[in-house]
């Protein structure tokens, strides 16, 4: 084990402590998901039954497993997407600095890397993540009202490849990213703004405490917080783009409409639901994901951050010119 460790490139070894980090912090969170799908997506039904109802709602009519309906479809998404986002993160911020090595390797750096490594795992995996709502909007024996009172059961797909199947039939590639681009406005920013304030809150820490996990935690939940909250409006945009077509609720179409039309017709408040829900997601999430990061990165033997700006420094024009070459 320790020479196929070893015999590994780099990128491998990110690639793989990020997905794995990406799939066990986003099962740890799943029925939190699933409601804060349904508070954006289901107003009527889910939001004044409140938090304790919906979950007390989803377990009479769905039973345990209905907190992870659309879970599965969400783990195929987050692996590929956390491995590819720690990974491009990392390979962005070395070109970069190999690029250009007089640029200044502040928090800047990690917010221009972490935008377009979030841009870059969005356009990968989006039909993976629009697949995963479909699926965690559906409840069992829901109905919705057509434009002419009559009361018509929603479409049930039977799983990702039902879904991903039917969706292709019907609207072809361009339904399958349906929604992606106020994915793509929010995650520039929010990728970019949460490796900003991690490293910039970093900054402001000791440096014999600048290594512990429990100090990488904090700072990496509160960066989480940070950036989800400048960016929450376009996740619930993104999130009624992705279910319009099954709901047949409205005739938005892009992004500026769907977001004008949900501040008049429901409110600015709405553009902020789930909000609360999220920060109870975001906090153990992100815990989680760094605590399971690191720890990949020690058993994989991935050098630190700080470690990997230091050697290229170091090296200057002497070093690999990336390392999906090593």
């Amino acid at each position: 084990m320790e020479g196929i460790i070893d015999g590994m490139p780099l990128f491998a070894k990110e690639l793989i402590a990020g997905g794995v980090s990406g799939g066990v912090a986003k099962s740890a969170v799943a029925p939190l998901e699933r409601v804060k799908i349904l508070f954006q997506t289901r107003r009527a039904e889910f939001k004044s039954a409140g938090l304790l109802g919906s979950f007390v709602k989803i377990a009479k009519t769905e039973g345990p497993l209905g907190f992870y309906r659309g879970n599965g479809a969400s783990i195929v998404r987050i692996v590929p997407y956390a491995a590819l986002h720690y990974m491009a993160y990392e390979e962005y911020k070395r070109w970069i600095i190999q690029s250009f090595p007089n640029v200044w390797r502040g928090p800047v750096l990690d917010l221009v890397a972490g935008s377009f490594a979030g841009g870059t795992a969005v356009l990968f995996t989006y039909p993976l993540d629009l697949v995963r709502t479909k699926l965690a909007y559906q409840v069992v024996g829901s109905s919705v009202s057509s434009l002419n009172g009559l009361v018509l059961q929603e479409q049930a797909y039977k799983g990702i490849i039902d879904c991903f199947s039917k969706i292709f039939r019907e609207s072809g590639v361009r339904g399958l990213y349906r929604g992606v681009a106020p994915s793509l406005y929010g995650i520039f920013p929010y990728a970019g703004l949460k490796f900003y304030f991690f490293e910039e809150m970093k900054r402001y820490v000791p440096d014999e405490h600048r290594n512990d996990i429990t100090v990488k935690l904090i700072c990496g939940s509160v960066a989480g917080l940070l950036g989800q909250t400048f960016t929450y409006p376009l996740d619930v945009v993104r999130r009624q783009m992705q279910v319009q077509q099954a709901s047949n609720a409205n005739n938005m179409k892009g992004t500026l409409e769907t977001l004008i039309a949900i501040a008049r017709e429901q409110g600015w408040k709405q553009l902020f639901s789930g909000l609360s829900l999220n920060y109870l997601k975001v906090v153990p999430s992100v815990a989680i994901g760094f605590t399971v990061y690191d720890t990949m990165k020690v058993l994989l033997q991935v050098p630190s951050r700080e470690e990997a700006v230091i050697d290229l420094v170091t090296n200057g024009q002497n070093s690999q010119p990336s390392s999906f070459h090593s």
